[in-house]
């Protein structure tokens, strides 16, 4: 088993920045009453660290007025003033960054809530394509960076520009000649930071795919976890979960190691430029251009002035990081939904169970046909079991009368009527299924047998129960139909697990019902019980079965015997086993 390999695809870019910035405001503006009063804090907060350096250069001016003439009064009422300003200031910056703490929170639960939305809307096909753990990481690591960014980078940007604004301000009105030294490093800062913004971009958005393909790796693994033991492949998957690993966590350091040397080289330019107002400002104070009031105000306004700027060097590979992952779970919202219901598709009403399929091909991939010129008919009632070997395309023919997918060429019809002219829901509740993979769900056992059915009773849970052969087990449990299934159902067994889902489909009132190897995981024993309930649940509906086990379909009305995609014989037990054809050696096979 190999490790899927990490790919440095040049799609890595982020497409559109400045689009997925304004779907993210979009989504801040849900909040903008709160955003907009936390903006007013955050700007009152930085007039308060704007007016510290100020009072501070009065009151060292008051103290270095010359030689002994120390102006106390002075000194400690600007002290208070600044004291008062900091004190203020910080204040106010922390009820900013927990408002925007909790309208952060707000966002990811919107955001979360809109890719499940979504994700319940897409097609079968967009789930085959995409590893869930892939699809787990969009909803929740690439959801909780953007959430981290709005926390904390935004808002900190935003009050950044307004302290660098405001010192620049303060820098002019105390000394033109000194705010000119500032102006040989700021276009230096600027030129820097775009360009390693240009490198930072994709090395983030690769970080947020390759911790997407570990997710999906994960996952894949947890859920083979038996499997692996049985092979003792342990080892093997540690080693390949190496790879993944250190792929994700490459990227993770290539992000970094460029990343991060933008802040330290900003830092170092204005340290430079902070070098230079020394140089020049020692200068002025000789030729008596500049006092030392000015001078210590001009230096705490420098500092004020380059300090946002290394922080906006820093914060901006934060938001690259979030641009990368706000862009996969954008892309996720974006992508294209179930073919609409046509407007005047209507409701499957009535159904008397008629189904036919008329030349119909299909395939998953264009260009590739897996299923050719289908044509079938099933009356009311009628059982048609589908059998032939693996991958002969027998799934599909489920996948196709449930509008999972939509044929390439050729009608289904239900009573009559295309199921394009029905809508997908109406269809769907036609039929109840019952599955090889089973799903039960977290809750209790009466809820799962129920989930079918909006107000069930117990008696009627209790009824298809029996019918099931299951209320026995149900019945030796401490709790018994108030029973809570583990997640994935991991506290009972797989045949327990499908006597569940028979039970489901059992109480699910439909005149249409699919059965895809609904015995393949119990005994037996339990099959011949099973079987038994089956034909009463099948008397009256028509019923797809597909079936590894021929003996189980023996009395079917109609056998469609499927090879590589193709009906080569169709009929009943009897009569494919008189033609001695593909059926004949398929049971012959069996049953040597």
């Amino acid at each position: 088993m190999a490790a899927p390999q990490y790919q440095k695809t040049k799609r890595s870019r982020p497409k559109n920045a400045k689009g997925t910035l304004l779907r993210i405001f979009r989504y801040m503006m849900r909040y903008h009453f709160i955003i907009l009063f936390l903006l007013l804090c955050a700007f009152a907060s930085n007039i308060g660290n704007l007016l510290g350096p100020k009072f501070a250069g009065k009151a060292i001016g008051a103290a270095g007025a010359g030689a002994g003439q120390v102006d106390f009064d002075t000194v400690y009422y600007y002290a208070k003033l600044m004291l008062a300003a900091y004190l203020g200031s910080n204040i106010l910056s922390f009820l900013v960054n927990q408002g925007m703490m909790r309208v952060s929170r707000h966002i990811a639960h919107r955001m979360r809530k809109d890719v499940f939305d979504k994700l319940m809307t897409l097609p079968v096909k967009f789930f085959d394509r995409n590893q869930a753990g892939d699809i787990m990481s969009r909803v929740s690591y690439d959801i909780d960076v953007v959430s981290t960014c709005l926390s904390t980078d935004v808002v900190q940007i935003l009050t950044s520009l307004v302290t660098v604004v405001g010192s620049l301000v303060m820098m002019c009105a105390i000394s033109l000649p000194l705010t000119s030294c500032m102006l040989v490093t700021i276009p230096l800062s600027l030129a820097y930071t775009r360009y390693k913004s240009k490198k930072t971009r994709p090395l983030y958005s690769r970080r947020s795919a390759a911790y997407g393909q570990m997710n999906g790796y994960v996952e894949e693994m947890f859920a083979g976890q038996k499997t692996i033991l049985a092979y003792a492949y342990e080892n093997d998957v540690c080693e390949d979960f190496s790879e993944v690993n250190h792929a994700a966590a490459d990227a993770y350091r290539d992000a970094d190691r460029v990343g991060m040397t933008a802040g330290p080289t900003v830092g170092f330019i204005n340290n430079l430029g902070l070098s230079l107002i020394g140089l020049v400002g020692a200068l002025l104070f000789l030729w008596g251009m500049v006092d030392l009031e000015q001078i210590s105000s001009f230096v705490l306004y420098s500092r004020k002035f380059s300090g946002p700027i290394n922080e906006i060097a820093n914060i901006l590979n934060e938001i690259y990081s979030a641009l990368s992952a706000a862009e996969r779970v954008f892309a996720l919202l974006d992508e294209e939904e179930e073919v609409p219901d046509r407007p005047e598709a209507e409701e499957l009403t009535d159904v008397q169970g008629a189904v036919e399929t008329s030349h119909v091909s299909f395939g998953y991939v264009p260009g590739h046909t897996v299923l050719h010129d289908l044509n079938l008919s099933a009356q009311p009632g009628q059982t048609v079991a589908i059998v032939g070997h693996t991958g002969a395309g027998k799934t599909t023919i489920i996948n196709l009368l449930m509008r999972f997918y939509d044929p390439d060429t050729g009608t289904i019809s239900v009573d009559g009527k295309e199921t394009f002219d029905l809508t997908r829901g109406s269809l769907r509740r036609a039929y109840a299924m019952v599955l090889q993979d089973t799903w039960v769900f977290q809750g209790t056992i009466f809820d799962n047998i129920a989930y079918g059915k909006e107000g069930a009773t117990m008696e009627e849970v209790v009824a298809v129960a029996r019918a099931a052969r299951i209320h026995g087990y149900i019945s030796r449990l401490p709790q018994g139909y108030n029973t809570v299934i583990s997640e994935g159902g991991g506290n009972i067994s797989k045949g327990q697990k499908q006597l569940l889902t028979i039970a489901r489909a059992m109480l699910y009132n439909t005149h249409m019902l699919i059965l895809d190897e609904a015995t393949s995981n119990v005994d037996t024993n339990t099959e011949q019980q099973v079987q038994r309930a089956m034909q009463e649940l099948m008397k009256g509906r028509t019923s797809f079965v597909i079936a590894h086990r021929l003996s189980t379909i023996q009395n079917a009305d109609k056998i469609l015997v499927v090879d590589q995609g193709d009906v080569v014989e169709q009929g009943t037990h009897e009569s494919l086993m008189a033609q001695k054809g593909f059926y004949y050696n398929l049971y012959a096979a069996q049953f040597e």
